[in-house]
């Protein structure tokens, strides 16, 4: 029977992919912590790890009917953002996909009440949402890697978590050790573009609203102490300061856990940080000896 042997709540600003020299430039001197934490977290959990296949939720990529999942055997070529090109172009990206998790995370969703679709199509998108978690924490290491996609257009909490679950339950379907990473931000609002370039500095004076910057904290807070439930009961406060993807990433990553019975307590990778207004953070989520869900979730 598979697992997830650990968890992710991470960060793929397009900071982390400009060279050291601009990203110092924009922060007053300094690094932003979030490229030395995910350096951190390459060398610390992923080199180390027993694992075979990453499964990235991807808050990037938007989808309208149905979930859908990458079920390509490979994904390999140069990644151009159409949305910040000048900072990232011609990212070279090549891994190994995984058919048939990505097979049984689409025919699980019937039984949880939604629709996932694998699509295997060579001309698929990606996102930096992936490819930049990518190059970090997945290049050079050989490992399958399967991106998944939000419905944020249409979909809700709800159909969040029932698509977490089928994630879930496809792990546990098939032998394979899993990594899960939900690829977002937290509070996700951004300056307007006149007032834009006063607030690149990662300092959370930056963050959009004071409101956000609070909902964000006890977040964290809730997060690190592993009061999961806390999070998805509040969801709705939570959407009042619009997370990214209607925080789509993270609940699907939960729900996928064990939902509101999760318990892990996360350790931060880096500081909470600004990017334009929005609210950034790596938490990783080891798993807990007794499993994601305890007692009562086996």
């Amino acid at each position: 029977m598979g697992e997830v042997v650990g968890a992710g709540l991470l960060a793929h600003v397009p900071t982390i992919m400009l060279p050291r020299e601009q990203r110092l430039e924009l922060n007053e001197g300094k690094e932003i912590s979030l490229v030395p934490g995910l350096q951190r977290l390459r060398a610390e959990v992923f080199d180390v790890l027993d694992f075979e296949t990453v499964i990235l939720i991807d808050s990037h990529w938007h989808t309208t009917v149905e979930f859908v999942v990458a079920a390509h055997p490979v994904r390999a070529g140069l990644f151009t953002s159409d949305e910040l090109p000048r900072g990232m172009r011609r990212i070279p990206y090549d891994w190994r996909g995984d058919p048939e998790l990505a097979h049984a995370i689409a025919a699980y969703g019937e039984a949880e009440g939604t629709w996932i679709t694998p699509i295997d199509d060579p001309w698929l998108p990606v996102h930096y949402a992936t490819v930049n978690l990518w190059t970090y924490l997945g290049s050079g290491l050989d490992r399958q890697w399967v991106s998944v996609s939000n419905t944020a257009y249409t979909g809700d909490t709800e159909d969040f978590l029932r698509a977490g679950r089928a994630i879930g339950a496809a792990i546990k379907a098939i032998d394979r050790k899993v990594v899960l990473i939900a690829s977002g931000a937290l509070s996700h609002t951004f300056w307007p573009l006149r007032e834009l370039r006063a607030h690149e500095a990662s300092d959370t004076t930056h963050i959009r609203t004071a409101d956000a910057r609070l909902a964000d904290a006890e977040r964290i807070a809730w997060l690190q102490a592993g009061e999961h439930a806390r999070v998805i009961d509040t969801m709705g406060e939570f959407l009042t300061v619009r997370p990214e993807a209607k925080f789509a990433h993270y609940l699907m990553m939960v729900a996928a856990l064990g939902g509101s019975a999760v318990t892990a307590q996360g350790r931060a990778f880096s500081d909470y940080e600004n990017s334009i207004g929005t609210g950034q953070m790596h938490l990783w989520f080891d798993r807990p000896a007794e499993g994601w869900t305890g007692p009562a979730g086996r």
